[in-house]
């Protein structure tokens, strides 16, 4: 039975930067020709980063993207690689004769060898919901690659590919696979289990030989990828697993079944079959008269991580990567003392380190005397940057000048505080001011536009207000399992809620319960509920029409909003995509556009 040594490289890439992409395969290529592997696969599009959105219709980006791949064939074998052979995820397009920029996109796969492209295969199943456009900018493939190396035939697939029943995995089984080759750029989301795992597992048993699957791993805008590449038999179990959130080189031996169908030196091609597909079979080298007595690599699964540590990890890592691929040095928050801020300060301490973090209290005259000391007790324990700042004599200054009074008065003391963080911001770049609102929050539209909104990236955009305590928790308690001091201060966690905009305020004057509102939430913006599914659950009818208008009438809010770590099913923005301008009111006639004025009563703030 043939033997290959497999490697996952599960890469951090940069989207558009693909010269530093090109070195970064070089660099794990070395890594894994150094560990004795005939194959690595790398991510889906690695070559380019992932997702590339409208870069993939600008006709100089992917010739770039083209020009590349011969070159990073090239390289590998100047590199003394050429024996090793790599497959690499890269933007290519079709080639058809008068079309005005060469032909139409194309999401491939190439496969790299003795200093050449040998094979490239091209996505054959295009996502088209979520944050997936794929429709939009790729020509799906109709061809299945299937390469002989060492005597093992291995087929190529593309992440979607595999979700897909039939198609490609049926094709690999037709073409009698002895190893399924899958490369990934699957994002992160919490509430999975491990739906990839059971995938890959079916899948495996469907194209009735072992799969090998590597995910892309790092931060891109809003969406962060968790990495977790592995490896299962042809039975459908986990042999080998590697880590989340982190890059790394996953390897495993493998014995894998020789292949059983005929071919010379020549490509040789098959008609489409049960599965719709073309099968293309290219030659690299047949199964050598002995195997290299090179050991055998114990294989590792890594434990999956529990649901909240894979929460804040990747928070933690969209975070990191968005500054350190934006060049942003330094972030400025304010800090209230509040639960929200508290964890969004302890999540950039963890990103970027505290010297990098700037927090700062801007006290009131309605400030409560534990939030300017909350504020400063968390600026303690993790060795943040801190400065107050009173506002009180600027809010003075406004009231002299304007006559305001109720909501408006409220929401000038949060835009007099998002002028200064702004400002701060503005001095001392590169940086950028977190925003610290919570997915409930922003829901129904509690916030200030221009005041606790403002900034450059907000990273619990997509974690409801009950997940903020318990991350926050967590947090604290794996500091304790780690024998270090817990960063956020318990008052944070367990004190009530509120804006501290006027004396006495909580959050519950204008929100029900956060327990509550969450629930209904769920199932109306990540569920796509309607009002009498909601009701049939048990809630109260006034109570449901009051968070599902307070939720409709914040649309245009969410739209100026900072982006966010998607860690959600459906996280606002490209996931839910809703009008501004929308009479539809379930249960009720429609409402008139006038009432969506700034004085409705039910705008907790604009």
């Amino acid at each position: 039975m043939p033997h290959l040594r497999l490697a996952l490289a599960q890469l951090n890439a940069t989207v558009g930067d693909i010269s530093a992409n090109a070195d970064l395969v070089v660099d794990w290529a070395r890594r894994a020709a150094e560990a004795g592997a005939d194959v690595v696969l790398f991510p889906e599009m690695v070559l380019t980063g992932y997702p590339v959105e409208d870069l993939a219709l600008r006709q100089s980006f992917v010739e770039a993207s083209r020009t590349s791949i011969t070159r990073l064939a090239a390289r590998l074998a100047d590199a003394d690689l050429a024996h090793l052979v790599a497959v690499v995820g890269y933007l290519d397009r079709t080639d058809e004769p008068g079309h005005p920029k060469g032909g139409h996109p194309q999401n491939k796969a190439a496969v790299l060898t003795g200093g050449q492209v040998v094979s490239s295969y091209a996505k054959h199943h295009l996502p088209n919901y979520g944050v997936f456009d794929e429709f939009r900018y790729f020509r799906p493939g109709q061809e299945l690659q299937v390469v002989r190396l060492r005597g093992v035939d291995i087929a190529i697939a593309i992440c979607e590919d595999l979700s897909q029943d039939g198609g490609t995995v049926a094709a690999a089984a037709e073409a009698q696979a002895g190893l399924l080759a899958v490369i990934y750029a699957c994002p992160y989301e919490r509430d999975k289990d491990d739906t990839r795992g059971e995938l890959v597992a079916r899948r495996a048993g469907e194209a009735g030989c072992p799969l090998a699957y590597v995910n892309l791993v790092g931060g891109q805008d809003e969406l962060v990828f968790d990495g977790d590449s592995m490896i299962t038999d042809a039975t459908g179990e986990i042999v080998v697993r590697g880590p989340q959130f982190v890059e790394e080189l996953v390897l495993a031996d493998l014995d894998l079944p020789a292949a059983v169908v005929p071919m010379d030196a020549s490509a040789t091609a098959e008609a489409a079959g049960l599965s719709g597909m073309a099968i293309a079979r290219r030659l690299v080298s047949e199964a050598p008269a002995e195997q290299p007595d090179r050991g055998w690599i114990t294989p590792r699964v890594f434990d999956r991580l529990s649901g909240l540590e894979e929460v804040y990890l990747a928070l933690v890592l969209g975070l990191r990567d968005y500054c350190k691929k934006n060049g942003i040095q330094r972030v400025y928050l304010g800090l209230s003392g509040g639960i929200d801020s508290t964890l969004v300060a302890t999540l950039a301490c963890d990103a970027i380190g505290a010297a990098n973090v700037y927090g700062i209290s801007n006290p009131s005259s309605y400030s409560s005397e534990h939030s300017k000391t909350d504020a400063l007790e968390l600026a303690q324990r993790t060795g943040l940057n801190f400065a107050t700042v009173p506002i009180a004599p600027v809010v003075d200054a406004f009231e002299a000048a304007i006559d305001i009074d109720g909501i408006a008065a409220e929401n000038l003391q949060a835009r007099i505080r998002g002028v200064i963080w702004m400002a701060e911001s503005n001095q001392h770049g590169p940086s950028i001011v977190l925003a610290c609102g919570n997915k409930s929050e922003l829901a129904v539209g509690y916030s200030t536009i221009y005041g606790d909104a403002v900034g450059g990236f907000a990273p619990i955009k997509d974690v409801p207000k009950t997940w903020v305590w318990k991350l926050a928790t967590w947090r604290n308690e794996k500091a304790i399992a780690c024998g270090q001091q817990p960063p956020i201060p318990e008052n944070a966690i367990t004190k009530e809620p509120s804006a501290e905009l006027r004396p006495g305020q909580k959050d519950t004057d204008s929100l029900p319960p956060y327990e509550v509102l969450d629930e209904i939430l769920a199932d109306y913006v990540e569920g796509d509920k309607g009002r009498d599914d909601i009701l049939a659950m048990g809630y109260d009818a006034d109570l449901v029409d009051r968070v599902m208008r307070m939720v409709d009438l914040a649309e245009y809010k969410r739209r100026q909003y900072p982006p966010g770590t998607k860690i959600s099913f459906k996280a606002f923005g490209r996931d839910r995509r809703l009008p501004i301008t929308n009479g539809w009111r379930e249960g009720r006639s429609p409402v008139p556009a006038r009432t969506v004025g700034k004085n409705d009563p039910e705008r907790t703030a604009s």
